[in-house]
């Protein structure tokens, strides 16, 4: 359905013109949903509470939103991930603002935050470090799931932590929030729990990635050095010496590192290595425990 020029249209003709547009788009198997999901995004601006369902029922209802759903549907259509666009999205349940200054939080890292809260079990109020925050999504979720708990998040980006600390007040949790680089900013500090999603892309597969990836999230929050354990072989041994004894170490692994990750982790005197798969079968998290 080509566009026509009117500044009111039906419901349905607008989700119709936006998946006509977006089926040339680098997603056409998403067409009909990115289209949906972005002209209700504009009438939940003026009530929460709009679902699809509501979008379904007023189907044949005229929108003003013409021109504004345009203009969305042309950044779709250049790659722009929609979570960028509305500005929020989902983790573990809960919500969070994001922008292009921090990684969109993937549903594979919610494997992390259910190795913490399993952990947390053992400690009465356990000192939980999160290392690399971006958006802060692990550590508000684990705030938000062991009340209880100390939680200390860092990130080099001033831009990265300043989301976080809005996604802290929005879920209503009280985090520490910090700038700094890996885990510098608490040195003499002891943590039963350091969790972390590193950056673990090596640099070389940079032209690998989705358009979404490669040209709009933050490549800081991406790339690792060659081979993408750069960001690895500084943070285990800190890691180390920040743990109390018999402390854990939780981290998220990118495809294929499994091995590699394991050898650092043997070298640095971490003992009891336990993989978790995510979804696909593919190695995504690794818990160790500090002798």
């Amino acid at each position: 359905m080509q566009p026509t020029s009117s500044s009111r249209q039906k419901i349905r003709a607008l989700i119709a013109e936006g998946e006509y547009a977006l089926a040339e788009g680098p997603h056409p198997e998403r067409a009909r949903l990115d289209s949906e999901a972005l002209l209700l995004w504009l009438f939940r601006r003026a009530d929460p509470e709009r679902n699809r369902a509501w979008l379904i029922a007023h189907w044949n209802n005229p929108s003003s939103h013409v021109a504004e759903f345009r203009a969305l549907i042309q950044r779709r259509l250049a790659g722009e991930p929609i979570q960028y666009i509305t500005g929020e999205t989902e983790f573990y349940g809960l919500p969070f603002r994001v922008t292009r200054d921090v990684l969109i939080p993937r549903p594979e890292t919610e494997h992390l935050v259910e190795k913490v809260l399993e952990l947390a079990t053992h400690f009465f109020a356990p000192r939980i470090l999160d290392v690399g925050t971006g958006s802060g999504c692990i550590a508000v979720s684990l705030a938000h799931g062991i009340p209880h708990a100390h939680i200390t998040a860092i990130d080099l980006s001033a831009s990265a932590l300043a989301i976080a600390r809005e996604n802290a007040k929005i879920n209503g949790v009280e985090v520490r929030f910090i700038k700094g680089d890996l885990l510098v900013p608490v040195a003499g500090e002891r943590f039963e729990i350091v969790v972390s999603n590193p950056p673990y892309v090596a640099s070389a597969d940079r032209d690998t990635l989705s358009v979404e990836v490669r040209d709009f999230e933050p490549a800081l929050a991406l790339f690792a050095g060659e081979d993408g354990l750069e960001v690895y072989r500084r943070l285990i041994p800190a890691a180390f010496n920040a743990l109390v004894p018999g402390g854990f170490v939780v981290l998220e692994i990118g495809h294929g590192q499994e091995q590699e990750i394991r050898a650092l982790l043997s070298a640095n005197g971490f003992e009891n290595i336990e993989c978790i798969n995510d979804l696909q079968g593919i190695p995504r998290v690794v818990c160790v425990r500090r002798p």
